[in-house]
């Protein structure tokens, strides 16, 4: 205890270090947290999406908090639903047989910008005689806009930048935006007009027991905290559990190889003879081997599965470089006087290698361990990037391959790329920090630089 507490009082000298440290502290945080308000099998589930899981979202929006930096504000997505007890609709009796009910949105619209696009998602309720709408739409300065009119089937969605009769009624400027045109604004450069806007819905009831609900998605061109993709998934998803998942597999596959390829080399050592020229021999056959197109290979002709990937790349890199290391430390440590003291009281080799080789060299092997734990998070975000990665998990690598599939570069969508390649950097470099210093610390011949 005494030691932790001393390396600790050594660490904090290093400012880099204490950094790093936070940084760890605050994704490990993330970690925690990720599957308490989002279970994994929730987070499977929203990734993959499909019908109805992400169809209120606008298809690839910038995260809100970019209007902090933008001369004219976009317009955020604004969702309203006549099943909602707010909404206000009202149902009249014209004869036995006919009624009339008005649906009416009400929203504030506070954006210079224009929307992407505004639909309105119908369902009703009918034996035979479907029910007939009628819409106006009401500007902030009262100025009224009549939509059109049409009869409903039991489940219809209307697109209201497809309404080409609309769009020559506004003068030939996609409707989308001619509803929310401020007159006054500077023909080069159109704004929308900010304020109170109203959608009525008037429609006319044939049958007794008939009615219809709708729905109104105005889909803005910012969403959330992380924006969203061509796939209209909220990229928080991804960006929340690509943190556990990173650190677990960078975590376990330095460990796994780290504490294998030092128990490896201390056999070898011990042994000698035979046993250390195979272990050798293994070694300088695995060193020439292509790390990354094994992977790749494995990802492409047997699975993609992480605990598969995670258990290749362990095998692939216990027989590293390392061992040629850690058998020279072990040589030393060999001819110890209390090496000798162990055998001659009978110790086995187990308890040897176990108990006096190992655990000499463990403070030398805590700053190469959090060292490699970013190596390996960047070969999972590698693989996900070449499209090899786990097809289930949401990922950072995945979050960048998304990406660069549809061009997002190319079509300005900067942060769909750059919030994942932040957090990477952000992780490597925390690791890192905390990694050197760590090195000056147990490393006897870094310590007095």
């Amino acid at each position: 205890m005494n030691m932790f507490l001393k390396s600790l009082r050594e660490i904090t000298r290093y400012p880099s270090a204490v950094a790093g440290l936070i940084i760890i502290l605050v994704l490990v945080g993330i970690s925690i947290y990720a599957p308490i308000v989002m279970p994994y099998s929730e987070a499977v589930r929203l990734w993959r999406g499909g019908l109805g899981v992400w169809e209120d979202n606008p298809r690839v929006a910038p995260p809100a908090w970019t209007n902090l930096f933008r001369s004219v504000h976009l317009p955020a997505t604004i969702v309203l639903n006549s099943t909602d007890p707010s909404i206000e609709k009202e149902v009249v009796e014209v004869n036995p047989t006919t009624r009339s009910s008005t649906v009416t949105f009400s929203f504030d619209y506070p954006y210079e910008g224009f929307p992407q696009e505004i639909v309105l998602l119908f369902n009703a309720k009918y034996t035979e005689k479907s029910p007939f709408v009628g819409l106006t739409w009401i500007k902030p300065d009262g100025k009224e806009v009549n939509m059109g009119s049409f009869s409903l089937k039991a489940s219809q969605g209307y697109y209201v930048s497809q309404d080409e009769r609309l769009q020559r009624r506004l003068g030939g400027m996609p409707p989308h935006e001619g509803l929310f045109l401020d007159p006054e604004a500077v023909a080069e450069t159109p704004m929308a007009m900010a304020g109170t806007y109203q959608l009525r819905i008037d429609g006319v009831l044939f049958e007794e027991g008939a009615d219809y609900d709708v729905k109104m998605v105005m889909y803005g061109k910012v969403h959330g905290i992380a924006g969203t993709d061509h796939l209209r998934r909220d990229l928080s998803v991804a960006l929340l559990w690509g943190t556990p998942i990173a650190l677990a597999f960078g975590l376990l596959a330095a460990l796994g190889t780290s504490l294998t390829t030092m128990v490896i080399a201390g056999i070898s050592t011990w042994f000698g003879g035979w046993v250390d020229t195979f272990i050798q021999r293994i070694t300088q056959v695995n060193l020439i081997l292509p790390f990354l197109p094994i992977l790749i290979m494995v990802g492409t002709f047997y699975s993609r599965s992480i605990w598969v990937i995670l258990g290749v790349t362990i095998l692939l890199s216990i027989f590293g470089g390392s061992i040629l290391t850690y058998r020279a430390i072990f040589l030393q440590i060999r001819e110890s006087p209390y090496i000798e003291a162990a055998q001659s009281y009978g110790a086995s080799d187990a308890r040897i290698i176990m108990n006096y080789l190992v655990p000499r060299i463990i403070p030398l092997l805590l700053p190469q361990l959090v060292v490699l734990i970013p190596t390996f998070v960047f070969l999972e975000a590698s693989l996900a990037y070449l499209g090899l990665g786990d097809p289930v998990l949401p990922t950072w690598g995945k979050i960048i391959n998304d990406a660069q599939n549809n061009g997002a570069l190319f079509q300005g969508h900067y942060y769909w790329v750059l919030e994942p390649a932040v957090l990477l950097i952000v992780t490597g470099l925390a690791f890192s920090m905390l990694g050197f210093a760590l090195d000056r610390v147990f490393n006897p011949r870094l310590r007095g630089q």
